[in-house]
């Protein structure tokens, strides 16, 4: 989300409601990997949109993004970003192309509650360097759901992150933001994923009944973003390519808890290849 200018407490979640909000965040996950399966070289960004809209429709499932507000309504249930264009991509008649590098972002409203995630996925073989900033923004979403429970105020998780993205030669995008999540998408508090003056003064403790849509975006060049006459898509101002990333996450007594977890054992954000003179394969696109 656009980082706001109005700061409030957070809203903690019960035991009861962060049941419910795994079954939201199940058909996320079960949506994103649709959208895995279907990201080849030659298909359209339109079509995997279309395929996410049909499957949250088999399940009763409330697509999110579908007429957010804006000056214009966003008018697709995904958000698909191609190689610069860092987040809000609209879904199109744009033909993914062997190199490309896919951000998928969607969430849903599944019996009243929300969950919301985003991937990155390689189609086909990516550059090396591509496939480190792949690498790169996944580990900084993983400082966050290991530092979230050892840790008492927010700033100090979103200092690791920035500082492990910014050691790596890339940086954080800081014109957007996370955000809680609950019964709807965007609630209390902004979740930024780096620190700065507004970041400390509006610092939020973190303890149990947290639920937080935290989402790095991570450009490969500088941190400057603009948006596109479409009134949604935001790309690097250099042309470098971005990273978004994105999970749910539930602060619990008993540790964090991915609320948008894949059922399986996949892994987003594969290991670069140990030779950089060719372009290597990464990913299960």
């Amino acid at each position: 989300m656009v980082r706001a200018t109005q700061y409030k407490p957070p809203e903690l979640k019960s035991a009861r409601e962060l049941v419910l909000m795994r079954e939201s965040g199940k058909l996320v996950a079960r949506a994103l990997q649709i959208c895995r399966d279907m990201a080849k070289p030659g298909v359209k960004t339109i079509e995997i949109d279309q395929a996410v809209e049909k499957f949250y429709k088999s399940h009763d499932a409330t697509p999110l993004f579908k007429g957010y507000p804006g000056k214009v309504p966003f008018p697709a249930v995904t958000c698909l970003s191609v190689n610069e264009e860092v987040v809000h991509g609209i879904p199109k008649a744009r033909v993914l192309r062997e190199g490309d590098l896919l951000k998928v972002d969607t969430a849903c409203r599944l019996n009243g509650w929300c969950a919301d995630r985003a991937i990155a996925i390689p189609i086909g073989t990516i550059r090396p360097e591509w496939a480190r900033l792949v690498r790169v923004a996944g580990e900084a979403l993983q400082i966050a759901i290991d530092e979230l429970p050892r840790r008492k105020w927010w700033s100090e998780v979103a200092s690791r992150m920035q500082k492990h993205v910014e050691t790596s030669g890339f940086r954080m995008v800081e014109a957007y933001v996370g955000h809680g999540i609950g019964r709807n998408m965007h609630e209390n508090p902004q979740v930024p994923n780096f620190v700065d003056r507004d970041t400390r003064k509006h610092d939020f403790r973190l303890e149990a009944g947290l639920v937080l849509a935290v989402e790095p975006m991570v450009n490969m060049g500088k941190a400057d973003v603009k948006a596109l006459g479409d009134h949604w898509t935001v790309v690097t101002k250099d042309g470098l390519p971005s990273v978004h990333v994105e999970h749910t996450l539930a602060l619990t007594p008993h540790g964090v808890e991915i609320i948008t977890a894949d059922e399986g054992a996949f892994d987003d954000f594969p290991p670069v290849a140990a030779s950089h003179a060719a372009p290597v394969a990464v990913g299960a696109s």
